[in-house]
């Protein structure tokens, strides 16, 4: 079956032939080849027919039966963080504090006195006992440099004595509201600052420079296409959305970015967008990214019920609920698309609330995300499909949140717990993503985490909750048409039809028809964005 267009051929810039090319569009069959010219496509369908196309000068792929999908969307990522994380010291799989504290000091021998060491990506859920670190474990090996790392959720980090003496912590200082500074029995801080007690650090490191950052984008930029990602939405802020412009200015933009800024500062982006519209296929803006609660890992994520490893507390809201619900009311008003953060039930369900009561106020295409959807009681999990509401959750999370998870919240809050099969048998339609740097941008290992459930550490063959478990094709679709209606670009990307922007990615075997366990192994071969090749593996 061909799907295209009945036009005369005339040559076209690249063709991909010889392989299995999944379309993502609903009820098609997979085709052999494609054709793309000035960035587009312009038909799908056998390769005898495709051939057709080739002119003097088509760029010709022989896929020797590789599957073609559609570029690989991660609709949450922290891009730039991701960037200067892949110069940083890597902390994720130190599996003891004795290794954490001597990456810290080896890295920390090759800085320059003074220069602060950010990044880290420490998970204390590693280390035997799970303890929180201690500015005690570092101070020895990090004497002349401030320190801030932080754990890979992003919702708490460690600071040694240099950094806290620079930031003004002493034993007398309050924790700031939504947040908090966790201190040991004689009341000393012990370095650990959580959510919005964390600001108290970042108030006096050193913003980035300009060439900082565009140093991060190239590095995030050139790793995301070795991943085959070829659009991301970034949560992250005006600086962010400024080193983007200078890239696509310098012609460097090479993949599509969704910039979003907090939001609170809503009524500056309406005015941005009432002035200049939401930018182009390539560079876009227009939506808010707000904060209703912390995380599981560091025990802030809002819940109904008490941590079963931490009775004294159900959480925190790290933004006053009055402030919030204000702002998402005005941006949802001016036009603009609202993002929040949300993982606790009780904090779902109250984003739901206020995204009702926005809807009542009249109906437009507002396309609300509730980011992570990450515990939800069943009552949330029906009004997220029923509302609209798109879900943007990370699969990987539960690959790597389910080793531990239970301790915190007991097997029956458990089975709500990224509950992807729930959410699209209900009617939504979940929008996959990585969260990077929290996990890798890799969205062939969130399909395998999504499709298989299994924990990184091994105990969950069958799949942890594995009621939960959905299949590799419908994965696909989360990382592709979903995310892409989630960016408000699904006319554009998101599948591989005629008209269509030419974003491809070719993948090393066909993750269609090899044991699920195997996805997270398959590489990407190419990557095209609108019909340039923009990655090849050596």
């Amino acid at each position: 079956m061909t799907i295209g267009c009945s036009v005369q051929p005339n040559p076209v810039d690249l063709v991909l032939t010889g392989g299995t090319v999944w379309t993502g569009v609903p009820g098609a069959a997979p085709v052999e080849a494609v054709a793309v010219r000035a960035g587009r496509i312009v038909e799908l369908g056998s390769t005898e027919r495709i051939l057709e196309y080739v002119g003097p000068d088509t760029r010709m792929v022989d896929l020797n039966g590789r599957l073609v999908v559609p570029g690989l969307i991660d609709a949450h990522v922290h891009f730039l963080s991701g960037g200067h994380q892949l110069a940083s010291v890597d902390l994720r799989d130190a599996d003891s504090p004795e290794e954490f504290a001597r990456r810290l000091g080896a890295f920390a021998a090759t800085r320059e006195a003074g220069e602060w060491i950010l990044g880290g990506d420490w998970d204390h859920e590693r280390w035997p006992g799970a303890p929180l670190p201690d500015r005690a474990w570092i101070d020895s090996v990090t004497p002349d440099n401030p320190v801030f790392v932080s754990r890979l959720d992003g919702h708490m980090g460690v600071a040694n004595s240099r950094a806290l003496e620079l930031a003004g912590i002493t034993s007398s200082t309050r924790s700031p509201a939504g947040g908090e500074i966790v201190r040991d029995a004689r009341g000393r801080p012990t370095g650990v600052l959580k959510d919005e007690a964390m600001s108290l650090i970042w108030e006096v490191v050193p913003e980035s420079s300009d060439r900082d950052q565009d140093e991060a984008f190239r590095r995030a930029q050139a790793h995301a296409l070795s991943r085959g990602v070829t659009w991301v939405h970034d949560m992250a802020d005006w600086a962010s959305l400024e080193t983007y412009e200078r890239a696509q200015e310098r012609g460097e933009l090479r993949m599509r970015i969704y910039s979003l800024v907090p939001i609170m500062d809503w009524e500056r982006l309406r005015d941005r967008v009432n002035a200049r519209g939401t930018g182009d296929t390539r560079l876009r803006w227009g939506g808010l990214k707000g904060f209703v609660d912390g995380s599981l890992g560091s025990t802030t994520a809002w819940f109904y019920e008490p941590y079963l490893d931490a009775p004294g507390t159900v959480g925190l809201m790290v933004t006053d609920t009055s402030e919030l619900r204000a702002a998402i009311l005005g941006a949802d008003a001016a036009g603009l698309q609202v993002v929040t953060h949300a993982i606790g039930d009780r904090a779902n369900d109250w984003l739901l609330d206020v995204y009702a009561e926005a809807a009542a106020r009249g109906t437009r295409d507002r396309r609300f995300r509730i980011e992570h959807a990450q515990h939800l009681t069943r009552e949330a999990i029906q009004r997220i499909a029923q509302q609209g509401v798109i879900p943007s959750m990370q699969p990987y999370h539960a690959a790597d949140d389910g080793r531990w998870a239970e301790k915190r919240i007991g097997p029956e809050r458990a089975q709500t717990t990224y509950a992807f099969r729930s959410l699209i048998d209900a009617g939504a339609r979940p929008a996959f993503g990585s969260d990077w740097t929290v996990a890798p941008i890799d969205p062939l290992l969130g399909i395998e985490a999504a499709v298989t459930r299994q924990t990184l550490d091994g105990r969950n063959p069958d799949g942890w909750v594995p009621e939960q478990k959905i299949g590799v094709e419908e994965a696909l679709r989360a990382y592709t048409r979903n995310a892409a209606y989630a960016g408000r670009m699904e006319n554009e990307v998101g599948s591989l039809r005629p008209g269509k922007l030419a974003d491809l990615v070719v993948l090393s075997r066909n993750i269609l028809d090899i044991p699920p366990t195997q996805i997270g192994e398959t590489a990407v071969d190419m990557t095209v964005v609108e019909g340039d090749v923009v990655y090849v593996r050596e």
